[in-house]
């Protein structure tokens, strides 16, 4: 199940990638069906919050008339930065599943580990690793072709 739900973020996050954004694609799923999408498109929208995990949060928000998201699942192709970290956090997910660690701006396991630490108010369930080596490859396909 987790495969499949990651590869609709890699194909959101193909989508980053072909507007020259950082290909990072993210979807919400709550009882098994996708309630928020988002890609990155900080760029695009001139915007520095307008991560993918971001965009999917705020989408699954308003599908669900709820900021809380209890009890779903992000699905993203790269470990969150600690501004969507956060974000997670203060939604209340239950559960975040991604593809690529992030050893530079991880909010979750690369640099810090906001999304389970005990010292805040929620914990979520964490399942990295998902389609990693795809998650990996097109970040540094995308990345390689800009060098």
């Amino acid at each position: 199940m987790h495969d499949l739900f990651m590869l609709h973020a890699l194909e959101l996050a193909r989508r980053a990638a072909a507007q020259g954004e950082v290909p990072v694609g993210a979807v919400v799923v709550l009882d098994d069906r996708i309630i928020g999408r988002g890609y990155n498109s900080p760029i695009a929208q001139n915007d520095p919050s307008a991560h993918a995990e971001m965009l999917a949060l705020r989408e699954a928000a308003q599908s669900i008339g709820n900021y809380r998201v209890e009890g779903a699942t992000v699905y993203t192709t790269l470990e969150p930065c600690v501004m969507c970290a956060g974000a997670l956090v203060a939604a209340r997910v239950k559960r975040l599943v991604f593809g690529a660690r992030d050893l530079r701006f991880g909010g979750v396991r690369g640099k810090f580990r906001i999304a389970d630490s005990d010292l805040l108010n929620h914990q979520m369930e964490i399942v990295e690793g998902v389609l990693a080596v795809e998650c990996v490859e097109l970040l540094q396909g995308f990345f390689d072709a800009r060098r």
